[in-house]
């Protein structure tokens, strides 16, 4: 391997973050003083509506008051302006799922949605949830992410008519976790799909090709994709010319590279905008500049954030983080390793990267990011320009998440709010306004009914 396609170790943004971080960490309540030293300790959390199980949600369609928030377990529900949450769902897709595991934990269900940015005069309303396994699909394979579009009822503009449904987009999944889910439409009206690298650990298993699902472009897994959905070219939606695979590419060949074809025929998938990706489960966009950020879950020593302007390769499961990985030995990382995916593309480098709890219990900060948004709102204006993302927990059994804020500009971001909760950290929201909310529960898995719904504020 020549120079140029080596990769030396990289400084590791999370231990110099750690200096930031406050000495000692007390559990808050979403009430209470806040524990942290920095400029933004005065922010707080303050509960806009509860019983929920799991919201992974919140987004409001533009030029609209309401907020709509997506439940895992198969719900829409509005919440109305004047903060009363509809007893009546906007959307029950309940009985189209694919049975939770009867173990608690799964990070299937409902997990994304999205308005199409002209919804007030067209009602076309986005969906991604897990469907049981399709007719004709791989028979070991667990499940099936399936995008929906849905219409509002033309007699209930709070309520979706069900028999609307046109199946956009349907994707085998081999197992019940790394699924991604996040929906959004970018500035430029196109619609983007956050999905894993098909779950299993580092990468690999039996549908897995050598290197990996998330550096094989000829399957869907382990990509943000991006489509158009207001043209069809005989697929339910069309391709914009510019994603990166538009018109083909060669694919190198050799006896380090098996490109799987999973589930797509030949060659390169057009779809795919951005590859990769472990489990972007979380992505948004800047509504100031339309940059793409991306939280995407590590595999248990890195977790990181990638501010994207563009298509191009992330580079799990070569790097996790700044660093080689090594998927023999997932907390040994290697020494050295390519700077180049195998089509010779350089990695987009992360530009926030932090711990893990798991591997470094002195210095993590968690063990499972959670992607927010950058602050454009109105009502915190020391907040405007910052990102504010966060941590499911410490651990799998116990609330422990975390709220971070970063500040920073281009490549160089920095965290400068760290604050444990008492609870566990599911998703965040962006209103029409621009304000951010924290979405929350009290267990680990898609039961009962402790989901909340927090809006973030400035305290005295």
């Amino acid at each position: 391997m020549t120079d140029a396609h080596q990769r030396r170790p990289l400084h590791v943004l999370a231990r110099r973050l750690a200096t930031l971080a406050i000495a000692t960490l007390l559990a808050v309540s979403f009430t209470a003083a806040a524990q942290d030293a920095g400029p933004f300790d005065h922010l707080r959390l303050e509960l806009v509506a509860d019983g929920f199980t799991a919201p992974v949600a919140l987004a409001s369609p533009p030029g609209d008051g309401r907020r709509f928030v997506a439940d895992q377990v198969g719900l829409v529900r509005i919440i109305a302006e004047d903060g009363s949450v509809l007893e009546r769902p906007f959307l029950d897709v309940r009985d189209r799922l694919v049975p939770f595991r009867p173990q608690g934990f799964d990070e299937r269900g409902l997990l994304g949605m999205a308005f199409h940015p002209n919804f007030a005069r067209n009602g076309r309303f986005f969906v991604y949830y897990s469907a049981p396994l399709r007719h004709g699909g791989y028979a070991s394979f667990n499940h099936t992410a399936r995008i929906s579009e849905f219409r509002v009822s033309r007699h209930d503009p709070n309520v979706i008519d069900h028999a609307s449904e046109r199946v956009v987009l349907e994707v085998d999944q081999p197992a019940f976790n790394h699924n991604g889910g996040q929906l959004a439409f970018g500035p430029d009206g196109f619609l983007y799909i956050a999905l894993g690298d098909g779950g299993n650990s580092n990468d690999r298993g039996p549908f897995a090709p050598p290197m990996g699902n998330a550096q094989d472009v000829t399957t869907l897994l382990g990509n943000i994709l991006r489509i158009d959905v207001n043209d069809d070219d005989g697929r339910g939606y069309a391709v914009p010319a510019d994603n990166p695979f538009v018109g083909g590419v060669e694919l190198p060949s050799g006896d380090d590279i098996t490109w799987s074809g999973l589930a797509s025929g030949n060659g390169a998938r057009d779809e795919i905008y951005l590859w990769g990706l472990r489990n972007p489960f979380r992505f948004s966009f800047d509504r100031a500049t339309g940059d793409l950020w991306i939280g995407d879950v590590g595999q248990g020593m890195y977790e990181e954030h990638n501010r994207v302007t563009g298509p191009g390769n992330l580079g799990w499961r070569v790097v996790e983080g700044e660093t080689c990985f090594n998927p023999e030995s997932n907390r040994e990382p290697l020494a050295e390793c390519a700077s180049t995916g195998v089509m010779g593309e350089e990695f987009v480098q992360p530009v926030i990267v932090y711990e893990h709890a798991g591997a470094f219990p002195e210095t993590g900060l968690g063990i499972s990011t959670t992607g927010g948004y950058v602050y454009r709102g109105s009502e915190i204006p020391e907040l405007v320009g910052h990102y504010v993302f966060g941590d499911w927990s410490q651990s799998f059994t116990a609330p422990g998440g975390k709220l971070f804020v970063a500040a920073g500009d281009g490549d160089a971001w920095e965290i400068v709010l760290d604050r444990l909760l008492d609870v566990f950290v599911l998703s965040f929201g962006q209103d029409d306004a621009g304000e951010l909310y924290l979405l929350s529960s009290g267990a680990n898995a898609p039961q009962g009914a402790t989901g909340q719904v927090w809006k973030i504020v400035a305290g005295d």
